[in-house]
């Protein structure tokens, strides 16, 4: 049996927060985003998610899954929390591993580590103020944690959107 991505249902769960305190806006919004992504991936077989189909990017949904887990321990881990964990996919030699290289991944690895990213990022940012700040250790400039949620919800943004046209190339299926 052809293993297929797990479905995803679109929710709307994030207007529970259109009242709340700035966290909780923020964390609404950012889990919207992260389903959202899942969403997209849905019912998708491997080969599927692979799949190029919007030339001449090499974006790929597989590719997008893969940068948001980059993404997420990157900002969360490794530049707020100062964890020090490295790279997933991203080597010195190509900082786009995530894209370039999805032919030989591994997409049930790669949809755990995705999941598990955003366990860890959820937990290096639990109880923590939006007003903390921290240095970057690339740029050596103070950022604070609301700075990293702004970059997070833009970011997601941004690759939801390449998600719809993808999955509309590949299936048909729109929607946001």
């Amino acid at each position: 049996m052809t293993w297929s991505f797990p479905e995803s249902p679109r929710t709307d769960e994030h207007f529970a927060a259109s009242v709340g305190d700035e966290r909780a806006v923020a964390d609404a919004w950012l889990d919207h985003h992260r389903r959202v992504l899942l969403w997209k991936c849905g019912g998708l077989t491997a080969e599927q998610l692979k799949l190029r189909c919007v030339e001449p990017s090499n974006l790929s949904l597989l590719g997008l899954l893969r940068h948001m887990a980059e993404v997420e321990r990157d900002w969360f881990r490794n530049r707020f929390a100062g964890q020090d964990v490295g790279h997933l996919y991203c080597t010195d030699a190509n900082m786009n591993a995530e894209f370039d290289d999805v032919d030989g991944a591994d997409t049930v690895a790669d949809h755990a580590v995705y999941l598990r990213e955003v366990d860890l990022a959820r937990r290096a940012v639990a109880g923590r103020s939006l007003d903390e700040v921290f240095l970057d250790p690339y740029r050596k400039v103070e950022m604070s944690l609301r700075w990293v949620y702004s970059v997070m919800i833009q970011e997601y943004a941004r690759h939801n959107g390449h998600a719809d046209l993808l999955r509309e190339r590949i299936d048909g299926t729109t929607g946001h």
